[in-house]
C-alpha cells in the first residue's frame, strides 16, 4: 500500500516525494492566487478550479487562503470563505450549497499520534471534514478530523468543533457544542 493509499484510508502514513510533490503543487498554486489582484476575476477562479477537486458555478476565497493538496477540498454553489482560511485537506473536505465562512477559519483533517515516538517517525494520519447545506461558520472557527456538520447550522465565532454537530442548530465554544436548536429549512417557502 502507498503513502497516499494510507493517507486516503485514514491510516497512519508519512508524507513521501510523492505527496510532497503535490503539497508543492498546491501551495504554489496558492501563493500565485493571493498575489493575484482581486479585480483579476477570471485568472482567481482558474486558478481556484485547477486547485480544487470540485466546485460550483459561484464561489470565492479571499487572501490568503492556503491548501495542502486542494483536490481533496469539494465546495458547491454559494460557497465563500472569508480572509485567511487554511484548509488542510490532507483527506476530503466537502462542503455543501449556501456555506459562507468567515475569516480566520481552518479545517484540519491532518491529525499526529498521541504517541510521540510515532510522531518523531513523521508519521501522521487524515480524516475527513463533511459540511453540509447552509451552514455558516463566525470568525476564528476551526474544525477538526472526522467531524460531520449537517444542515443548516451555525458555528460560533471562535468554536473548535471536535464533534459532529446536528442539523439544524446553534453550537459555540471551545469543544462546541449545540446550545440552540434552529427550524428547518422548508424548500419552496418564499425567502
Amino acid at each position: 500500500m502507498t503513502q497516499k493509499q494510507k493517507l486516503q484510508a485514514g491510516e497512519l502514513y508519512v508524507v513521501d516525494d510523492e505527496l510532497g510533490e503535490e503539497m508543492v503543487r498546491a501551495k504554489r498554486i496558492c501563493e500565485e492566487y493571493n498575489r493575484t489582484p482581486r479585480e483579476e476575476w477570471d485568472r482567481r477562479e482558474a486558478l481556484m478550479r485547477s486547485l480544487l477537486g470540485k466546485c460550483g458555478e459561484n464561489f470565492w476565497f479571499e487572501s490568503d487562503v492556503w491548501f495542502d493538496y486542494g483536490y481533496n477540498t469539494e465546495v458547491g454553489e454559494n460557497f465563500y470563505a472569508n480572509h485567511d482560511c487554511v484548509f488542510l485537506d490532507t483527506n476530503k473536505i466537502i462542503f455543501g450549497d449556501n456555506v459562507f465562512i468567515a475569516p480566520q477559519c481552518g479545517f484540519y483533517t491532518a491529525g499526529h499520534p498521541l504517541d510521540a515516538k510515532l510522531r518523531r517517525k513523521g508519521l501522521e494520519f487524515a480524516k475527513p471534514i463533511r459540511v453540509g447545506n447552509d451552514v455558516w461558520f463566525g470568525g476564528g472557527a476551526l474544525v477538526m478530523p472526522g467531524v460531520t456538520i449537517g444542515d443548516n447550522v451555525v458555528i460560533g465565532a471562535g468554536s473548535v468543533v471536535v464533534h459532529d454537530i446536528p442539523g439544524n442548530s446553534v453550537a459555540v465554544g471551545n469543544p462546541a457544542r449545540v446550545v440552540k436548536t434552529l427550524p428547518p429549512i422548508r424548500e419552496g417557502e418564499e425567502d
